[in-house]
């Protein structure tokens, strides 16, 4: 039983009974496979962010592949593999603005994120003091604002950005700017104690050194001028938790 997103296109996505797509998927059933699991035996559950650490402590997902940032205060109640992936924060920009180049350049605009995201927040007291801040309920209501011209960028993670831009109704129509400014390691979600961790900490290793990690990648990013940061996912902040 893995929980996932089922409202975030090229991460976590599900319309009705079809199968979910996105990058956290493609992790997830290839790091089940490698455990034993096959597709067709993989129950999805869909776990919004809210939810996730009942999820783990009421034992209705075995794992959690769901953008979940790893934090010292959701290891007091769960427990982590990976990082599978190091994003960072980011923005999303209509394809042919070329004023915005990061958060300092964002003073006098509007911005667009999610009610209860720390994100806007976060430029306003760090890099751009006289930013407008726009809440929505969800990113796709941002990206409207975005097309529209009502706002100017959005931001959140950059992976998460980019897998908005790459839906059909969206392609060609955004860019992320490719600026990251915070590190947000992606872990796989598993009860405290779970003698998983190593497993899945093999699996995601064998994943990135096959090529398929890469691969699921720039499908799910794929026309929107994405790419990744091969040092946050090279680096320090890639290296796996250590297991309990």
């Amino acid at each position: 039983r893995i929980g996932i997103k089922y409202d975030q296109p090229g991460l976590g996505y599900r319309q009705g009974d079809a199968q979910p797509t996105g990058f956290d998927t493609d992790v997830a059933r290839y790091v089940a496979d490698k455990m034993g699991v096959a597709e067709d035996k993989i129950t999805w559950v869909q776990t919004p962010s809210a939810n996730r650490e009942n999820a783990l402590e009421n034992g209705e997902v075995d794992m959690i592949f769901a953008t979940y940032s790893i934090t010292d205060a959701r290891k007091e109640r769960v427990g982590f593999a990976g990082p599978y992936f190091v994003a960072g924060q980011d923005l999303l920009v209509r394809a042919d603005d070329t004023s915005i180049t990061g958060p300092e350049s964002l003073d006098g605009k509007n911005l667009c994120s999610v009610t209860g995201s720390t994100s806007a927040q976060k430029i306003k007291d760090q890099f751009a003091s006289g930013v407008n801040l726009v809440e929505q309920g969800g990113y796709a209501e941002c990206v409207t604002y975005l097309e529209s011209g009502q706002v100017d960028a959005v931001t959140t993670d950059d992976i998460i950005l980019a897998g908005l831009a790459a839906t059909d109704a969206n392609q060609g129509k955004f860019k992320v700017v490719g600026n990251t400014f915070t590190t947000e390691r992606y872990g796989v979600g598993i009860p405290k104690g779970s003698d998983t961790c190593e497993e899945i900490n093999d699996a995601i290793a064998e994943m990135k050194e096959s090529g398929e990690w890469e691969k699921a990648l720039k499908a799910n990013t794929e026309g929107t001028g994405y790419e990744y940061s091969e040092e946050l996912n090279s680096g320090e902040a890639a290296q796996a938790e250590p297991c309990a």
